[in-house]
């Protein structure tokens, strides 16, 4: 198990993605995104997602060779705002242009989150980066402003020291904020 910090809600554009895909499960079945997928794509997102739906993030090409490495069950904080605003363990990852351009329509002078992944647990959170500063390792002020894959010492500091594992069993909003 490893944790990735993935900035998420730090611009306008970020928070409409959020709410596009992360506020509610995408039915991936529908025609608008089923067609992007290959058949094995489809497999692995319904054997992932039997109900035919799941909350969808990504990163960008520049990140091709992290996301090469993401697993089913790392950790993802998502953040923004000096926030983690929520939590989730990967479930499905997935390289498709097309499916990507039909979950969040990016302007085409922008970048585009080619890089497709699912959650399995996701909660909501409302953690202040504060609380990460606090673990050690970590830096004062940091605003983590890049994708992130921790090292196990670090991911284990932070699964340990905010309580990842409670706070995904619970499915709730955390206590904190």
């Amino acid at each position: 198990m490893r944790v990735i910090i993935q900035p998420s809600y730090g611009t306008k554009h970020a928070r409409r993605h959020w709410a596009d895909t992360l506020d509610q499960p995408v039915p991936f079945l529908h025609p608008r995104y089923a067609e992007a997928l290959s058949p094995a794509e489809r497999a692995e997102l319904l054997a992932g997602h039997p109900d035919g739906t799941a909350r969808f993030w990504g990163a960008t090409p520049q990140h091709d060779k992290k996301m090469d490495t993401l697993e089913a069950g790392d950790v993802v904080l998502l953040t923004g705002q000096k926030h983690v605003r929520a939590l989730g363990t990967v479930r499905c990852r997935l390289r498709n242009d097309e499916l990507a351009r039909r979950l969040w329509t990016p302007d085409p002078a922008r970048c585009l989150w080619r890089n497709v992944y699912t959650f399995g647990a996701y909660t909501p959170a409302a953690i202040p980066y504060e609380e990460v500063w606090s673990l050690p390792g970590f830096t004062n002020g940091d605003n983590f402003m890049g994708l992130r894959f921790l090292n196990a010492e670090k991911s284990k500091t932070v699964f340990t020291g905010l309580g990842i594992a409670e706070l995904l069993e619970s499915q709730a909003t955390p206590r904190r904020g």
